[in-house]
């Protein structure tokens, strides 16, 4: 319930302020399973818009432990299926509670797998998750501004979904598997991005620096 309210909220909120969405390919997305939905994580509210765009699918997501230090926000993202995670130094949790959940109950989950912003290095996570839950894996982009002023200035903003990866033809996860898992999803990156806009360029915003 409050998920529902939360993803109406954003998506109404969102409109107002920016209102020009377009998301292409939905019918992709599987009906009747979870699954694991990945794209290159851009900016801070990608996320956001792959849960409006996937909707009514309910998803779980990482979320960096520093987060639930604050109790408003920590209510506010635990009631929104977050579950947090130690970015320096993840436990066996990282890979136990999003297996738990995507076998256990109707959520599906929302992975980064550069796991930063601004990186194109793609890590073995998401392909160890979805080989333990038995589960697909399902790429997607985001194609819009990444800084606050653009999505004020109601810059065009398109997410697009992708055929869904199998990878139970992958029979050991081991370095060369992972490797191809990473593969798969970087070419269908490339691929929805090239589909959605052929002039397309990911364009970061500078990181700050660690004090």
């Amino acid at each position: 319930m409050f998920y529902r309210f939360i993803r109406g909220f954003a998506k109404a909120l969102l409109f107002i302020i920016n209102g020009n969405a377009h998301y292409f390919d939905r019918e992709k997305l599987p009906k009747d399973e979870n699954y694991i939905l990945v794209a290159p994580h851009r900016t801070f509210w990608d996320p956001i818009y792959l849960a409006i765009g996937a909707s009514p699918k309910e998803f779980s997501f990482m979320a960096k432990e520093e987060l639930f230090k604050n109790p408003i926000l920590r209510f506010i993202i635990t009631h929104a299926h977050a579950f947090p995670v130690d970015r320096d130094n993840p436990g066996p949790s990282a890979i136990k509670t999003p297996v738990k959940l995507l076998k256990q109950t109707d959520l599906s989950l929302i992975m980064f797998p550069s796991g930063t912003r601004h990186s194109e290095d793609l890590k073995g996570g998401v392909a160890l998750i979805a080989k333990m839950a038995k589960v697909k894996i399902v790429p997607s982009v985001y194609q819009g501004p990444v800084t606050l002023g653009g999505v004020f200035k109601r810059k065009k903003i398109q997410v697009r979904f992708g055929d869904p990866i199998d990878i139970s033809d992958i029979k050991k996860l081991d370095k060369e598997g992972i490797k191809e898992v990473e593969r798969r999803m970087n070419e269908a990156f490339l691929l929805l991005d090239k589909k959605t806009d052929p002039n397309f360029k990911y364009l970061p915003t500078p990181e700050k620096k660690k004090k």
